[in-house]
């Protein structure tokens, strides 16, 4: 029995729920959000709750059970408040600057990376080596500041590279630590 997929989700005020078919619409102030449902699965949107329940007990429904609930969560706060990602550059001579809906980072490689910003999410820069991401869709906006990091990933001697804001990264000893 799953117990995340059996807990009852409040929809938050502002927001609106709605379920069509084969998939739950939520729409608020920050955006509307979209996740298609698996046929295995039930929605019932009732005085102010959402709740997920599945017809059978096979492995796929028991999977998408939770999943299918946790993303309801994830699509309610999201457009009611959003979600924010954080990201600072640490390195001598590392840059980012916004042109237009194009990232452009200069991280210690002989040429500048340049990283398109995906429609519905908003990137912005407010010094050089800080770069904020902002969105409704939690997915979306993690996996753009994870392609971000990735571009220049901390590198474990010095820690120069892309990282999130409050990520410790274990910095190991040279060789000259080891003689």
């Amino acid at each position: 029995m799953s117990r995340i997929g059996n807990k009852i989700i409040n929809v938050l005020d502002g927001v609106k729920v709605s379920v069509n078919g084969d998939a739950v619409n939520v729409e608020g102030p920050k955006g509307k959000l979209s996740f298609p449902l698996d046929p295995k699965l039930a929605v019932k949107v009732e005085d102010g709750t959402v709740s997920v329940s599945r017809s059978s007990d096979v492995r796929t429904a028991r999977a998408m059970h939770g999943l299918t609930r946790a993303v309801i969560q994830n699509m309610i706060i999201g457009v009611k408040d959003g979600y924010e990602k954080k990201l600072e550059l640490q390195g001598v001579g590392y840059v980012c600057k916004l042109s237009g809906k194009t990232l452009s980072l200069r991280v210690g490689l002989a040429n500048e990376l340049k990283k398109e910003i995906p429609a519905g999410l908003e990137v912005t820069c407010p010094d050089q080596t800080h770069i904020d991401v902002k969105g409704c869709d939690k997915q979306q906006v993690g996996q753009f500041a994870a392609e971000v990091r990735a571009l220049r990933k901390p590198e474990p001697y010095k820690g120069k590279g892309i990282r999130y804001v409050g990520e410790q990264v274990k910095i190991k000893p040279g060789k000259s630590a080891k003689a």
